[in-house]
């Protein structure tokens, strides 16, 4: 028997549970993974606490990014044998798969081998951060070299994934935090610039990075009533691409930058690339090529064994990490 975590109503972390489940043979299209490691992601919170963009069938299921090793695969699928160390791209919806547990099933076209010297919890922290930076500021936004792009919470895993990426293609990360705790550690990662909105004008940081000319991307995951500064310190003709709701507060349109600048302010999941096989062969090559070079380098913030499932969520929902979160089995 396997185990896997369910939850059957919303709630905080203590509603996870985990239970011993029979996992069948893998159907055509998937595999079956024995898991090494989880990374942990704020939609999964968020789902698990009735807030997500959809709602749990319950007993509900849990995850979207493991990494381990193939026991078995199912008909048709080829390019992926037992014994073929991998991890899973998020790819697929909370209704139809979860990746918490220490054996699981996965579609096949979901899966990428691991680059050679790629550990287990490095593996499983990057998928979503890459996959969400390369869609939203490369294959959505257009981003290119000698352009500037704002990055709010820029300590998330996403928020890191996105200085990097902004900086392998040659563009200006400029990371915003709220308070100097984190600015260090931003520079570290490799921002060009380190905004603190608690004690800095945002306005005038970004005009002076900028020579006036704002910031031509901005990749937002918070959203709330700051959202109106933001549009005020991007370009003419430039980007809000929106791809969370971290504040939790109403996000006001703010409709005389929009028109005035025309500004285009875009919602951006992950799932618009990796549900595009053209889009999800392109962000492979390119996340791939990035492990290999070394310019894409995953930062993890903690780990944590299965069984402390709950303690790891309260973690995540502490917004104090820096990079992401694993779960090792």
């Amino acid at each position: 028997m396997a185990k896997q975590v369910r939850f059957d109503r919303t709630g905080g972390p203590e509603v996870l549970r985990i239970v011993e489940v029979e996992v069948p043979e893998p159907a055509a299209g998937e595999v079956r993974i024995a898991v090494k490691a989880i990374g942990l992601n704020r939609a999964e919170s968020m789902y698990r606490s009735g807030s997500y963009i959809i709602d749990p069938v319950f007993p509900a299921r849990l995850g979207s990014e493991a990494a381990g090793v193939i026991e078995a695969v199912g008909p048709g699928v080829t390019g992926l044998a037992p014994g073929d160390r991998v991890a899973v791209i998020p790819a697929f919806s909370y209704h139809d798969y979860g990746m918490y547990g220490d054996v699981v099933l996965a579609p096949a076209r979901a899966v990428a081998k691991l680059p050679e010297g790629l550990g287990w919890t490095d593996a499983a922290a990057v998928w979503m951060a890459y996959g969400t930076a390369w869609g939203a500021l490369i294959d959505t936004a257009g981003l290119r070299e000698g352009e500037t792009v704002l990055i709010p919470a820029a300590s998330s895993s996403v928020g890191l994934a996105a200085i990097q990426v902004a900086n392998a293609i040659g563009a200006t990360p400029v990371a915003l935090t709220r308070t100097t705790a984190k600015a260090g550690l931003l520079h570290e990662a490799g921002a060009t610039h380190v905004i603190v909105t608690g004690e800095a004008d945002l306005a005038a940081e970004v005009r002076r990075i900028t020579g006036g000319a704002g910031a031509r991307v901005v990749f937002d995951p918070v959203g709330g009533p700051a959202f109106a500064q933001l549009a005020a310190v991007t370009a003419e003709r430039g980007m809000l691409i929106v791809y969370g709701a971290l504040d939790g507060r109403a996000t006001p349109l703010p409709v005389g930058d929009v028109l005035g600048r025309s500004l285009t302010v875009r919602g951006y999941l992950i799932y618009e690339a990796t549900h595009d096989d053209a889009k999800l062969a392109a962000a492979r090559a390119f996340v791939l090529d990035g492990l290999a070079s070394g310019t894409l380098r995953p930062r993890i913030d903690r780990v944590f064994p299965f069984d402390a499932i709950a303690d790891a969520h309260r973690h995540l929902e502490g917004n104090a990490q820096v990079g992401k979160i694993v779960v090792t089995v």
